[in-house]
């Protein structure tokens, strides 16, 4: 039997057994719902279990655990490019779905894997809940934003972003405080802080070498900054948040 008569065959044994897949405005409810930052719908979608409860979804793997496995990637691929259409910017928008896909290839069961997807899917609207607030932001800003997400491994300096924009340094810094509510250093700070926890939850990076990549003068300068910003240690933040699997 070629591919086309196996075709016709499925074609009217699903017929027969009347298994429809979920109506396509629902799919579509829930993507713009995580594009648009609609935090109260993507976590009520998540309380209901949607995404495990697999009616409707179609069957892509004749094993439960493959199956979900690639609905996830399918899920993961609309959010990635709906959010790029919403704003997100493009190369974050693919290393959150990276980092999440190779998550989920570790996954060993269901449960895991529906609690990597709803992390995922509460990271990405949380993001654009985020870039909505800020939407009324200058270009510059935006520019100011995407160098430091990009260079969170080098020294940023407001000379090195007033370069970047083309204005002074003093009325880049104006504005960005203006625009933001926050100083310049102090957002750069805040962005390593948070990719540091990240570090310290998902690899096993010892202190000095996440000291080094996030360009800190020194391990002790990481610990008294991090300390400063979250209250604790790096050390505890670890010992409280690490995960070695989802």
């Amino acid at each position: 039997m070629n591919l086309r008569e196996e075709w016709y065959q499925s074609e009217i044994q699903k017929a027969e057994e009347c298994i429809a897949h979920r109506p396509l405005e629902e799919e579509y409810s829930f993507y713009q719902a995580v594009s648009s930052g609609d935090m109260n719908y993507v976590q009520a979608n998540c309380k209901q279990n949607t995404f495990t409860l697999q009616e409707g979804m179609g069957t892509l793997s004749t094993n439960p655990l493959t199956n979900m496995k690639y609905h996830f990637v399918v899920t993961t691929a609309m959010i990635t490019r709906r959010c790029v259409e919403a704003g997100m910017e493009l190369e974050q928008a693919y290393r959150l779905s990276d980092f999440y896909i190779l998550k989920m290839d570790a996954c060993q069961n269901i449960d895991s894997i529906s609690r990597l997807h709803e992390d995922m899917v509460l990271n990405y609207t949380g993001k654009m809940l985020l870039l909505k607030k800020s939407s009324i932001i200058s270009k510059p800003i935006v520019l100011c934003i995407d160098y430091i997400y990009n260079n969170l491994n080098s020294r940023i300096t407001i000379k090195n972003l007033s370069e970047y924009t083309e204005l002074s340094s003093s009325y880049l810094s104006r504005l960005f405080k203006k625009e933001l509510g926050v100083s310049i250093s102090d957002y750069i700070i805040e962005k390593k802080i948070e990719k540091a926890q990240h570090l310290l939850k998902y690899s096993d990076y010892s202190l000095i070498e996440i000291a080094n990549y996030l360009a800190f003068s020194s391990q002790s300068h990481f610990i008294q900054t991090f300390k400063a910003s979250l209250g604790m240690t790096p050390k505890k933040y670890r010992d409280q948040y690490y995960r070695t699997s989802w």
